[in-house]
């Protein structure tokens, strides 16, 4: 199946898909676009044309409807919102709706990708997150005795029953070949369930534990190749800030 088919008859010629394209995969010939082998399917080609001539068979299509830029998003707004940020560890009881969980997914489907591999994958824990965190629990019990004969402070560490997902009703583990990705797509979806009213916590002792536990690892089912680079956990706040938390000063400088 070819990844980019040009409708020739569509096609008026204007030359914005070539001169849009990151891969130099498309020319003009007679007037007509046409594709040369090398493509990373990037999709710029489909989202510039101003006829609708292009397609890509291989893509869901059905949700490529108009574009809306973010620059219709109040700057300053968004920039109060993004300061006003807080992990979150307290959560209602309340469910994360389907409809909601959907629209995290898709925002962090929609994430940059370098030379748009789209490896990332995103596992929503389920039937099987009890015993994972169970696992995880019972492994990391161990290592803090352990680990408390060197790091005295270790000692106050409480590892309950919920110490890993906190018990919010959603955790998605994002994942891929490298760190890069997934780190974006989940930034995205944060941003996006933070924008439904949801609070968002990144586990990092569960990234740890699937790290120094492959048993742990095994039981996500993966990608094969795959490593787990963020948790996820989201659900509405059982907790309201009343202020933004201060932050360092910024480390900015011109070279």
């Amino acid at each position: 199946m070819d990844k980019i088919i040009i409708d020739k008859e569509k096609c008026i010629g204007c030359g914005r898909c070539v001169k849009d394209c990151v891969d130099a995969a498309l020319y003009l010939e007679g007037g007509k676009a046409k594709r040369r082998k090398s493509c990373i399917e990037c999709g710029h080609c489909f989202a510039i044309c101003p006829v609708g001539a292009v397609d890509m068979p291989g893509y869901d299509t059905r949700d490529c409807g108009e574009v809306v830029p973010l620059s219709e998003i109040d700057s300053a707004r968004f920039l109060q919102g993004i300061k006003s940020r807080r992990s979150m560890r307290q959560f209602k009881k309340r469910p994360v709706e389907p409809a909601k969980i959907k629209m995290i997914l898709e925002a962090g489907q929609y994430a940059p990708t370098a030379k748009n591999a789209q490896n990332v994958a995103f596992t929503v824990l389920t039937s099987r997150r009890a015993e994972i965190e169970r696992a995880c629990v019972k492994f990391f019990r161990a290592g803090v005795n352990a680990g408390s004969k060197v790091i005295p402070s270790l000692r106050d560490s409480k590892i309950d029953d919920n110490f890993f997902f906190k018990g919010a009703p959603l955790v998605i583990v994002v994942s891929g070949y490298d760190s890069v990705d997934p780190s974006l797509a989940s930034a995205y979806m944060e941003l996006m369930a933070n924008s439904l009213g949801l609070g968002v916590l990144y586990s990092g002792f569960f990234r740890a534990c699937t790290i120094l536990n492959p048993r742990i690892k095994a039981r996500l089912k993966l990608p094969f190749g795959h490593k787990v680079v963020t948790c996820m956990i989201f659900g509405y706040p059982a907790v309201e800030y009343k202020r933004i938390a201060p932050r360092k000063p910024r480390q900015a400088r011109k070279v």
